[in-house]
Parts: C-alpha cells; sequence; structure tokens
C-alpha cells in the first residue's frame, strides 16, 4: 500500500470541514483549553513564519483535544493597514475588495496545512461587524475620559503619510515600509494607557509563564524610575527649571545642563541671545529626526549653547544651559542635569564640546579610602564615564558616604531644605492611535462649531468607511474628500457639523479580537460575558517577539479595561506565552528581497503539508531559529514513509522489551508536548519506530504510535487510524496512558567500587534486597583478587546503581 499524501490529505481536509471536527461551544463539564496563535495580515500568501507559528499552535490544540478538553484553537484576520491601500493603487481596485481576494487565498492555504482551526469563529477586523465594537470601545473609553485629544508633536511617515506611535518607528524608519520618519506637529487622538502603568508593571508579577526576556523589555518600556526633581534656577531669574534624575548622588558633579530642543522655555531663554539664530536652526534641523534616533545609544549626539546660565541649587554655582538632540520632551521633565564624570552620554558630550568635568564618587579600586576622606581621581585621568559604585567625594556634607547612602541622604536634604522633591517618574507615554489612512476604523467623533466635540451616539453605530473614497496616495486621509461622509448634523444641536476623518491604528483592532472569539455572532455587544467567563483567559498564546511591546502591551491595557467595566473578572488576557524564533535560510531571514524564500505551496506540492509540518516541529526547538535545510525535509518525508510499511507486517504477540519502549515513549512524548519540547518529542518517536522495526509490532503497539504521532502530522494517522478499522476520526480518540510499572527494569546494573575505584559491574534482579545483594557481590571471585582477604570497614549501598566497598 503507497503512501499517496495528495488524496489522503485532501480527502481528510474534507471530512474535517464536513463533519464540523474542530467547532467547540462552552461545556460546564468539560476542562477548556483556549490556544491561540496571533492572527495574521492578509498578504494573500502564507509564508514559512505562519507555517512554523501555526504548526506549533496546531499541535498543541490536537494534543489538547485528545486529553479529553474542549478546546477553542480560532483563526481570523487583522485585516486593516496601509498596506492595503497601497495595493488598491497599484492594482486599480478598492482596498476591501483587495483585503478580502488575499483572506480567501489565504484560507485556502491555510486550510491545506491541516490546522484545527474552528473557521465558525473567523473574524475579520475590516467588517462593520467588528470595527463598531471598536468604535463602541472608543466611546465608553472617552466615557471614562480614557480617549483624549492634543496637538503635539508626532512622528510622521512621509511616504505612508500618517502617523506612527513610538513603538512603531523601528531604527529611526517607519515599521512598515521603513521610511525615515520626520517630526510633524497635529492634533491626534490618544488613549491614556498611562492611567493602568502601575497596574500594567506590577501584574507582570502574574505572569509566570512568560517568558523573562518579554517581561524585561515590557517592564523596561514602562520605566518606573524613583529619583528626585532637582530646581534648577534661571541665572539672574526666579524662573524654575525642574530636572528629574535617579542619581542625586551626583548632583555636586553637575557642570552643564541639557534642554529638549521643543521645551517650551527654550525660545523664551534665547531671544535677544547672540546665539538666537543658531538655536533656532538646531531646532528645525532635530525637528525632522524621529525620537527613536535620538535617544539611541549608537548615534552621536548633537547640541548648542543656549547663552544661558542656570544656578545648581546644591551649590550655587553658575552652570551653562545647552540645547541637544538626545533629550527629550516626553521623558522626564524635558531637562537634565550633566554629569560628565558619571554619565557615558554626558562624558561624551563634554568632550566634543570641551565642557567640565568633576568626579563626585571616587571609585572603589583606588587606594587610601576611608569613611570621610577619599583619594580624588582627577577627571583628566578619565578616559570613560565611571558609572559604579563607590564613595562621594566634592559633595560637601556628604563625603565619604557610600554612593548608595549619599542617594538617600541627598535626597531627603534636598526635601527638607526645598531645593528637590522625591518623585515618580514613568517612561511609558499615552498611546497615539490617530492615522490619516482610510482603510481603518473611522474614530466617532463629530466637531461642531457651537458645541466643540461631539461622540457619535451608540445607536448609530457603526460609523461605516464610505465606498466611494478617492485614492491616489497623496495629500492625507481619502476621507477629508468625501463629502457625504464628512458633512453631517451635530447630534447635540443639529446644525451643521463634520466628521473626524483619522481612522484607528490597527493595534486597537488586534487589543481585543481574542475577546471577540469567544463569541464571534453577538451582534448586542463586543463579546458574550458568560461566554468570555469560560473561555477566558487565554491559556497560551504564540506569537513574535516583535510584538513583545506593541500588541501585548496594548492587549493587556484593553483587558484590564474590560474589567473596570465589569464585563470580565480576570486581570491578565494571555495565561502562557511562546515567542517562536525566525525561519532562516542561508543563515538569514527569509525575504523577497534576498532571493531566498521557501514556498510552503512547493513543499506541499511534492512532499505534502504532513512532512513539512514534522520538519518544521524537528529542525530546531520553538523559541530557537529554524534554519532551513532541504535534506531535513527528504528525511522527515523518508521517516513517513517508514511508519506506513509498519501496518504491513504486524505480530499477534509483542515482545516485553518493545512494550517498555513503547511505554517509556508514551511518558516522554506527553512530557515534551506539554512542554512544547516537539523536536524531543519526535526524536523519541523515531526511536520507537527503529525498537519496532526491531522487534516487531502488534496493532496494539502501532495504534499507540499512530496516536502519539497525530498531532503532528494529523492527515497521515488519519488514514492509518482508519485502516486499522476507526470508525471515527482520531481528533476523538484517547491520548494514551503509560504504566509505571511497566518502565521499571526486571534487571538493572550494579557497579562496584572498592575505595573509590570501579572493580566490577553485576547485572541483578531490580527488587532485589540489600543482604542478598551483599551475598552475591562478596562471594564473586574477580571482586576476592581486590579485596585479598582484607577487613570490610563500610559497604554503602546506593539502590539500584552503586555499592561502595571501603577496606
Amino acid at each position: 500500500m503507497v503512501y499517496d499524501f495528495k488524496e489522503i490529505e485532501k480527502k481528510w481536509q474534507g471530512i474535517w470541514e464536513k463533519e464540523n471536527i474542530f467547532h467547540v461551544q462552552p461545556d460546564q463539564n468539560k476542562k477548556k483549553y483556549y490556544l491561540l496563535e496571533m492572527f495574521p495580515y492578509p498578504s494573500g500568501k502564507i509564508h514559512m513564519g505562519h507555517v512554523r507559528n501555526y504548526t506549533i499552535g496546531d499541535v498543541a490544540a490536537r494534543f489538547k483535544m485528545l486529553q479529553g478538553y474542549m478546546v477553542l484553537h480560532p483563526m481570523g484576520f487583522d485585516a486593516f493597514g496601509q498596506p492595503a491601500e497601497n495595493a488598491a493603487i497599484k492594482n486599480n481596485t478598492k482596498p476591501d475588495i483587495w483585503t478580502h481576494k488575499c483572506i480567501d487565498w489565504m484560507k485556502i492555504e491555510l486550510k491545506k496545512m491541516g490546522f484545527s482551526y474552528d473557521w465558525q469563529r473567523e473574524v475579520s477586523t475590516c467588517d462593520a461587524s467588528y470595527y463598531k465594537w471598536n468604535q463602541w470601545i472608543f466611546l465608553k473609553m472617552f466615557e471614562k475620559g480614557l480617549a483624549y485629544k492634543k496637538a503635539s508633536s508626532v512622528n510622521w511617515c512621509p511616504s505612508c503619510q500618517t502617523t506612527l506611535a513610538n513603538e512603531e518607528v523601528i531604527e529611526d524608519g517607519c515599521w512598515r515600509c521603513h521610511t525615515k520618519v520626520e517630526q510633524k506637529e497635529l492634533e491626534q487622538w490618544y488613549l491614556k494607557i498611562t492611567d493602568y502603568k502601575e497596574k500594567l508593571l506590577e501584574d507582570l508579577q502574574q505572569l509566570n509563564n512568560w517568558p523573562q526576556r518579554v517581561l524585561a523589555m515590557q517592564s523596561n518600556w514602562i520605566g518606573k524610575s524613583q529619583g528626585v526633581q532637582i530646581y534648577f534656577r534661571l541665572q539672574g531669574q526666579d524662573k524654575i527649571i525642574p530636572v528629574f534624575t535617579t542619581r542625586v548622588d551626583t548632583i555636586f558633579g553637575a557642570t552643564y545642563i541639557v534642554l529638549a530642543p521643543e521645551h517650551p522655555l527654550v525660545k523664551e531663554i534665547i531671544k535677544g541671545k547672540p546665539q538666537e539664530k543658531e538655536v533656532l536652526n538646531f531646532i528645525d534641523k532635530v525637528s525632522r529626526e524621529s525620537k527613536i534616533k535620538r535617544s539611541s545609544s549608537d548615534v552621536k549626539k548633537e547640541g548648542v549653547f543656549s547663552g544661558c546660565f542656570a544656578v545648581n541649587p546644591v551649590n550655587n554655582e553658575e552652570v551653562p544651559i545647552w540645547v541637544a538632540d538626545y533629550v527629550l520632551m516626553e521623558y522626564g521633565t524635558g531637562a537634565i542635569m550633566a554629569v560628565p564624570t558619571h554619565d557615558q552620554r554626558d562624558f561624551l558630550f563634554a568632550k566634543e564640546h570641551g565642557l567640565s568635568l568633576r568626579v563626585v564618587i571616587q571609585s572603589p579600586v583606588y587606594p587610601e579610602q576611608s569613611r570621610g576622606v577619599a583619594t580624588m581621581q582627577s577627571s583628566d585621568e578619565l578616559k570613560e564615564a565611571y558609572e559604579g559604585d563607590g564613595i562621594q567625594i566634592n559633595s560637601a556634607q556628604f563625603n565619604g558616604l557610600s554612593n548608595q547612602e549619599a542617594k538617600i541622604k541627598i535626597a531627603e536634604w534636598m526635601e527638607k531644605t526645598g531645593i528637590g522633591k522625591i518623585e515618580t517618574h514613568w517612561r511609558l507615554r499615552d498611546w497615539l492611535i490617530s492615522r490619516q489612512r482610510y482603510w481603518g476604523t473611522p474614530i466617532p467623533m463629530i466637531y461642531c462649531k457651537k458645541c466643540g466635540i461631539v461622540p457619535v451616539s451608540y445607536e448609530n453605530l457603526p460609523v461605516e468607511l464610505p465606498q466611494d473614497a478617492p485614492f491616489t496616495g497623496e495629500g492625507g486621509s481619502p476621507l477629508g474628500k468625501v463629502k457625504e461622509f464628512v458633512e453631517v448634523v451635530c447630534p447635540k444641536c443639529k446644525e451643521n457639523a463634520r466628521r473626524e476623518t483619522d481612522t484607528m491604528a490597527t493595534f486597537f483592532d488586534s487589543s481585543w479580537y481574542f475577546l471577540r472569539f469567544c463569541s464571534p455572532s453577538n451582534q448586542d455587544s463586543c463579546f458574550d460575558v458568560q461566554e468570555a467567563k469560560y473561555w477566558m483567559p487565554v491559556d497560551q498564546y504564540i506569537g513574535g517577539i516583535e510584538h513583545a511591546i506593541l500588541h501585548l502591551l496594548y492587549s493587556r491595557f484593553f483587558t484590564k479595561f474590560f474589567q473596570d467595566l465589569g464585563m470580565i473578572n480576570f486581570p491578565e488576557p494571555f495565561d502562557r506565552l511562546l515567542t517562536q524564533g525566525m525561519v532562516l535560510k542561508d543563515g538569514e531571514v527569509m525575504s523577497k528581497s534576498r532571493g531566498n524564500i521557501v514556498d510552503p505551496d512547493s513543499i506541499i506540492k511534492n512532499y505534502g503539508a504532513d512532512t513539512l509540518r514534522l520538519f518544521i516541529l524537528f529542525a530546531a526547538p520553538p523559541e530557537t531559529e529554524l534554519e532551513w535545510d532541504d535534506r531535513g525535509i527528504e528525511g522527515a518525508f523518508k521517516f513517513l514513509n517508514r511508519v506506513w510499511r509498519i501496518q504491513e507486517n504486524l505480530k499477534e504477540e509483542v515482545s516485553p522489551e518493545l512494550i517498555r519502549i513503547l511505554h517509556k515513549t508514551i511518558k516522554k512524548v506527553t512530557e515534551d508536548i506539554q512542554e512544547f519540547k516537539f523536536n524531543t518529542a519526535i526524536a523519541s518517536l523515531m526511536e520507537l519506530t527503529n525498537a519496532i522495526y526491531q522487534h516487531g509490532a502488534t496493532k496494539e503497539v502501532f495504534n499507540n504510535l499512530v496516536l502519539l504521532l497525530s498531532p503532528i502530522v494529523p492527515h497521515f494517522c488519519e488514514e492509518l487510524w482508519q485502516i486499522q478499522g476507526s470508525k471515527q476520526s482520531i481528533c476523538r480518540a484517547k491520548w494514551p496512558e503509560y504504566d509505571p510499572a511497566v518502565l521499571v527494569e526486571d534487571k538493572v546494573v550494579i557497579v562496584v567500587q572498592v575505595n573509590g575505584k570501579v572493580r566490577l559491574k553485576v547485572e541483578v534482579p531490580s527488587d532485589i534486597s540489600q543482604d542478598s545483594l551483599r551475598e552475591i557481590i562478596l562471594s564473586d571471585e574477580k571482586l576476592a583478587v581486590w579485596i585479598q582477604g582484607k577487613p570490610i570497614k563500610n559497604f554503602v549501598v546506593v539502590p539500584r546503581k552503586l555499592v561502595n566497598i571501603v577496606i
């Protein structure tokens, strides 16, 4: 019988769909398991990254089904976004037509892989039935004071003609098209994620099943800092320049302060100064740079002297005020104190511009230190800033203290004398969601000259996208050019008004889709509260590390908001998180530009989806990068054919040794799949297959092998299961359990040492008593040679492993 993968895979995909094998409903009598992979943008073709991500999830889903869980395993499409607009312009079509065409094609490809999705729960974020609830959520946030509009300098992509959140600027470029990002002053809509900063930080401690790397990235992005706000005074004036620092122990070493180019004080203090023109030109130059680039440690820092001075409140010393690109208005107060001797960034800047340096923390490696006296390290000796701990010097009454002790005492002294205040600052900023594009959720707000900003009423949702918007790729949002969309009546005064023409960032759509999957057809609410109570939180979430800050942080924010609304009773959306590695070829990430793409379709055509699944899982652990290898595909295909041939030579009886190997394999594969160690699980199944070829297998042993393989290569195993006489899908079978008693070996090998040196190995029954073991060992003629009749001082037994004789 030949393994005809093409016919087999087509056959079982049809059966699964016809019989709704993967469709589930809540069952209070069964344990639930919600497995979710991050849903894709519908580009039309799946790539190897998709294959890896979704295969990992599918194995876990099928495994839990076999263990008797009610498994929710949905799929949908993150369908809004700039690429669809660009494609529509390029192909002279409309974004919705293009997007739905891509979705249809992508579904065909996903089904070819045999993924166990409940397609009855499919959602697409571009459908009005979905984005209606985006608008509902926005209005709820507006009611609670969490959605607001303000003017600010924003990241602007000149290619996409839209704004970007800080998180969407990657290496100074747009996260979508990589065009260099500029700064632009605009009025934009924001979500007040900062209201949840404490919860977002504290609740990271609950996420015990998340990778430490992701937790660290989120913690750093939220960025809680304990420090002191110091009140520098503008020279000759009463005007205060507040400066926040976490290193108050270095305040006596501050030799200049730096203002952000956007700081409102800059233009005021330079007015009429000789440096005014130079500073204004510098501000203009910096306005075209992204904030990501400005804060990067790899880029040379630039700045200009303002012509003004400030007074350091701890010693009344006058220090120059500089304006520099590496200080951002969004962080802290938009002003920093610069201590070149103890901050490397300040050190490089000071060296570049000839600014003075003063050491105030003595490195412990310098000799002759004692409390109250510290050997001076000249600033001239410094080749780089000293950022470590040490002893305070040049710090007035705080000399001789350790800098950690000085941090506390200086902060208390400054607060007591009124020259500073102990404060907590955060790096997290409110989330900019406005986008100047068409293909997104319309923001449901109306502008009235009489009433101001007025929300659309809930009963008038959704505010739908117009079908006749012009697409040219130029001049901002196409929505502003559709008169019928823009011109409306004010809901309050009934006077003429206009709609908001910005749309929402697509990350809004993906911040709650996991809840919509619980009840995707619900027309009365964004999700059914009772169904969400049954299915949520997601037990296992799978996706790329690139979403560690953006999507995952926003999803946590939305979940906490829903909890505050009383719609859910849990604070976190995802219990376990797995971030899978990239798929490489020739050492680089697969991409069209590099010409190293491997098309999943071609592999499916030549070897079958199960072979591709097997290779993807066997080639590397899920968390690590996977290097594509054509020989690995060949090896996976050969292994499946080897398993296929076992059915031709089944026996009536089986050896006890094969039974022991089988139960050992059941134990190993169960534990490995539970921990997502698929490569080692497959290695164990290959060892079992080798043992079957050596010993021969009964139908029972073979069926167990097929069951163990079924989450990994489902079409293949469904066919073998049916050939062996089953009338039901293997998905309805029960996962095998191992018998601990069978794993106990009948005999064990005991190593015998004499005075710590191995002298003998004996095979004995595994349940032998210590007295019998002693008798057997001491009667051995070979051992007698080593003992030579000497008295035995000690006879130590390590059960089932070792005996050590001391003579």
